[in-house]
């Protein structure tokens, strides 16, 4: 993390900090975010700190400390529990005295009991004696579990199998603190004073029942000999159990789902049906992911342990799993058991290096055989690798605060003169990460190299070249640290894929001695098998936009075939049947064709999911349905932002539902800022105060407008004009209205935050610098929330958004307008029932359509898989952080869609060049924008005339600009926009 940069340059450039210092009791960087656990375990080593041995203290939460007794819960609410246990949620926190007869590392459990049934986790941070004894202990993970609502899978109306809903299974559960990245080997050890100590634990998220905490020794598993030993004198079974993986199975993440595999070696399989025939693959490659299946045995033994997998999604690397029985490692040898890279099916029993089965023994009766993702085996190189990351970060800060974070190759440095040890550094790291891709390489296949081994080869060579010449790497720094191509990003990337575990198991075998079946069928039927199927394919006509019907309402989405699959699956069990109105979706081929599809007579009853342009541009070819015609669409329409409405309107006429509404929020780290003792701003004046202290130590503040390469879009320009109360057409919409004091307020502030301020002019990739911590802070939209919360798993905890800033008005009132842009929702003019076609587009956009839409999607597919909803009811029932949701729906109360013209185009380009005249040739902004006024109003001209709006350069009638009032009005709302 950048923190460290910030301690270290404290060190070398002392006076770089002293107004910072002088100015404020600043808390010290070093205080605010812990060591990891990888370091403060190598420290306790070092001083001595043993284990404690053969000692267990359990507390019930009746005899916990400080807690609200309001949320002591009497054994009759305790579900079970048999004792009162606290009631945890809201951020409230439940602490437990303990005494322990010896000074020594102890391991940490607790009895649970989740109420929550959202796919986000439970979460909680534990504090020993008052703090954080190392930075993973601020996020403890709480698992539910969940199973499929029934293993005998539906059929959809194409008779292939249907994903089954998700269900949490509410039990009491026991959990150890565990590195919730889940890289840790054992469970976290936490260091006890001998005597009393107070732990608690706070909530972070969700909630749930707390009962005893669980102060341990550390575990031991026994290895094999000791196993068998404790389990001599009993007999080998000769029976073969076959089970199943895709049915009969808890897990602990509801998106680890079954698949259907068209490989013709898995059971079952059909050449003209998709069958959900293996369980996880790509959904279940997430470090401490687990898989417990129940199976039977009707006799005491011992038994062999086979899995048919298939691992070919790592090329060249191996992928690991925890083996359980009834919920414990058996012995040590499969605690991190390894799964080889192998494209076909295959067999694999579970055995030692010399190829000798594992022996398991089992009594007669109902068990559980369990298998957990396991990224232990690669930690070490993952904190290397973050290790140097953070290295190569404070050294290129410290060449920025030398350099001015000015490039210039013309110029030369003597850089050695000022980190004389530059060289070193460079060819340390270069050795360091040798060292690690040769333990990966032992992982695996010695003859082959993995996609991770290769990135850090890349990195290696990359880091001795810049060794050889030290004075020019202030000249190549893209070579270092910035850019898609530099060892910073090699190594970023490296840590996003290096954990990922993924493995698709079809069956397993519970045997003896004998045979098991084949793995993978013979050359000859699978060629039979590919030939078949590729006969059928021409009659499936699953989600195809072939096969009308006179009867049946036709949908084409712009959507994964993941989300017709579920919209149809939902149509089928709740629309038709409670409207009789049968539906069919489909996979649009090409949202740019609807266009001619229309003109062709060929255009399906409804779209969904298109580009929120395409209504308007069908629209005022004649080519879509007014939608306020509707009787009942006024009220139906309250439940929208109204801002979302401006760009699918033509007068008073409205051609579209918004579908997906995007959202533009200041994001920020706050491990960074409170480091600096810098505070969040509220407002552009707030954003400039804080910009010279982030731009000292290289840092910076992102605006959308520096995410767009060269043309500015309108959601990157648009909303600096709305803040400073400006517009972009006049009313009778014949003219742009740029000119406007306002307007050009607006405009200048744009372009004096890259000119004056020097906020970068462009930036390639947010979500990498907020990340890497070069951005720490800065406006950015829905994608950006899906990668951090699903793809920045290292700085979980530590980032969180906020309204973007506005500008302050003279009442006190910030205006924070920005828009939105996002999917929408028509009907066509050909349709062949308007009526019916309604009633699919409102239940389609109901609340509760939505609600099960997104909950369903995100709980199948993962946390990536957000759907940001247009219903604004909807959105706030979302499996969201209450939090976020909170920040998001006030940012769209400032929603503010650019309306559509016949000349929308000119505005937008001309508002991009006027950006680049004034940033890049240093024009005047009135100028610039003057001559952009003519070029503007000369188009609108033009085309209001093809429209029929104008004639000889004369209105022949107006074109009333949409109005984020005009929209309120429809609800009887009052609204002091404009």
């Amino acid at each position: 993390m950048l923190i460290w940069s910030v301690i270290t340059l404290f060190f070398i450039f002392p006076q770089g900090f002293a107004s910072a210092e002088n100015n404020s009791d600043k808390v010290p960087a070093e205080k605010i975010v812990e060591e990891r656990y990888h370091s403060v375990l190598q420290k306790w080593e070092k001083e001595g700190v043993k284990d404690a041995s053969n000692i267990e203290v359990s507390v019930p939460s009746s005899d916990s400390i400080s807690t609200d007794q309001q949320n002591l819960l009497p054994d009759s609410e305790s579900k079970g529990y048999g004792d009162s246990v606290f009631y945890w949620h809201n951020q409230e926190s439940i602490s437990y005295e303990v005494n322990v007869p010896e000074e020594g590392l102890y391991e940490l459990s607790f009895d649970y009991y989740p109420l929550s049934n959202k796919v986000i986790p439970i979460e909680g941070a534990i504090l020993v004696n008052g703090e954080f004894p190392f930075y993973e202990s601020r996020r403890i993970v709480f698992p539910s579990e969940w199973k499929n609502e029934q293993d005998v899978f539906e059929k959809d109306r194409f008779g292939n199998d249907v994903i089954p809903q998700q269900t949490t299974v509410n039990k009491w559960s026991r959990a150890k603190a565990e590195d919730a990245s889940q890289l840790q080997p054992a469970p976290l050890k936490y260091f006890l004073k001998q005597g009393k100590n107070t732990i608690e634990l706070s909530n972070l998220r969700g909630e749930m029942l707390v009962g005893k905490l669980s102060v341990t020794s550390v575990s031991e598993l026994l290895a094999y000999e000791e196993y068998i030993e404790v389990n001599k004198g009993h007999k080998q079974v000769k029976e073969l159990i076959v089970n199943e993986a895709e049915t009969n199975y808890t897990k602990n993440s509801s998106y680890i789902r079954p698949f259907a595999s068209t490989d013709p070696s898995a059971v079952p399989s059909d050449p003209k049906y998709l069958l959900l025939n293996t369980v996880g693959g790509d959904s279940w490659a997430t470090s401490g992911q687990e898989v417990n299946w129940n199976i039977k045995v009707d006799k005491d033994g011992f038994y062999q342990l086979t899995f048919k997998v298939q691992q070919n999604k790592k090329t060249g690397a191996p992928v690991f799993r925890k083996v359980s029985i009834d919920g414990e490692i058996p012995f040590s040898e499969v605690a991190s058991y390894t799964f080889e890279f192998n494209k076909k099916w295959s067999n694999v029993t579970l055995s030692n290096d010399k190829g000798e089965p594992y022996l398991f023994y089992l009594t007669k009766g109902e068990h559980t055989i369990g298998l957990e993702a396991d990224a232990s085996p690669i930690e070490r190189v993952a904190y290397t690798t973050n290790e140097v990351m953070k290295e190569i970060e404070e050294l290129s800060l410290s060449i920025k605060k030398l350099t001015g974070n000015q490039t210039n190759q013309s110029r030369g440095w003597k850089i050695s003169e000022y980190i004389p040890d530059i060289e070193d550094r460079v060819n340390q790291w270069a050795k360091t990460l040798e060292e690690e891709s040769k333990y990966l390489k032992g992982l695996g296949d010695p003859e082959k190299d993995s996609s991770e081994i290769v990135s850090l080869q890349l990195a290696v060579q990359k880091l001795k070249k810049l060794s050889e010449k030290p004075d020019e790497i202030p000249n190549r720094m893209t070579e270092l640290s910035e850019g898609s191509s530099s060892v910073a990003q090699l190594l970023g990337n490296l840590l996003v894929e290096l954990p990922k575990q993924p493995l698709l198991v079809d069956r397993f075998y519970l045997h003896g001695e004998q045979e098991l079946p084949a793995a993978a069928i013979g050359f000859l039927e699978k060629t039979w098998n590919g030939l078949e199927r590729f006969a059928l394919s021409f009659t499936s006509g699953n989600y195809t936009v072939d096969n009308r019907d006179d009867e049946t309402i036709e949908v084409w989405m712009n959507r994964p075939r993941q989300y017709v699959e579920q919209i149809q699956n939902l149509a089928d069990r709740t629309f038709t049947p409670e409207t009789g109105i049968p539906v069919k979706f489909s996979l649009m081929p090409d949202e740019s064709k609807l266009v001619l599809s229309s003109a062709a007579n060929k255009q399906p009853d409804v779209a969904l999911g298109i580009s929120n342009w395409l209504p308007y541009e069908l629209s005022i070819r004649g080519a879509a349905v007014d939608l306020h015609q509707f009787e009942d669409f006024e009220a139906y329409s309250k439940q929208f932002s109204p801002g979302a409405f401006l760009p699918l309107m033509i007068e008073d006429s409205v051609y579209a539902l918004p579908e997906t509404q995007d959202f533009f929020v200041q994001f920020y780290r706050r491990d960074i800022l409170d480091a600096m003792n810098l505070p969040v701003p509220d407002t552009w004046d707030d954003v400039i105060s804080i910009l010279p202290e982030l731009q000292r130590f290289g840092m910076n503040y992102y605006t959308p407008i520096s995410g767009a390469a060269g043309f500015k879009p309108f959601q990157t320009t648009a909303p600096f004009i709305y803040q400073f109360q400006g517009d972009l057409y006049e009313k009778d919409g014949m003219r742009t209205a740029i000119g406007s004091e306002e307007a050009l307020e607006g405009i200048q502030f744009m372009a004096d935050l890259n000119t004056i301020y020097s906020l970068p002019l462009q930036v390639p990739n947010f979500y990498n610098h907020f990340r890497y911590a070069t951005m720490p802070i800065g406006v950015s939209s829905f994608t950006t929330y899906v990668q951090l919360t699903s793809a920045a798993p290292e700085i979980a905890g530590w980032w969180d958004i906020t309204p973007q800033p506005g500008n302050k008005q003279e009442d006190g009132t910030v205006e924070r307008w920005a828009t939105g842009s996002g999917q929408s929702a028509m009907i066509f003019k050909g349709t062949k029932d308007k009526e019916k076609s309604w009633e699919l587009l409102k239940w389609w956009m109901d609340t509760e359509t939505q609600t099960e839409f997104a909950s369903s999607l995100q709980t199948l597919y993962g946390p990536e898989y957000m759907w940001n909803t247009a219903n604004l009811e909807a959105f706030n029932q979302l499996p969201w952080p209450e939090e976020h949701k909170e920040t998001i729906l006030k940012q769209w109360e400032y929603l503010q869609e650019v309306p559509k013209t016949p000349g929308a185009y000119m505005v937008e380009r001309e508002l991009s060049n006027i950006w680049n005249r004034i940033v890049f040739d240093g024009e005047n902004t009135r100028s610039a924008v003057d001559d952009s006024i003519i070029a503007i109003d000369r188009e609108i001209t033009r085309k209001m005339e093809e429209f029929g709006y104008m004639k000889n350069g004369k209105m022949v009638k107006p074109y009333p600009i949409p109005t984020i009032e005009q929209v309120k009005s429809w609800a009887g709302e009052e609204n002091d926009k404009k």
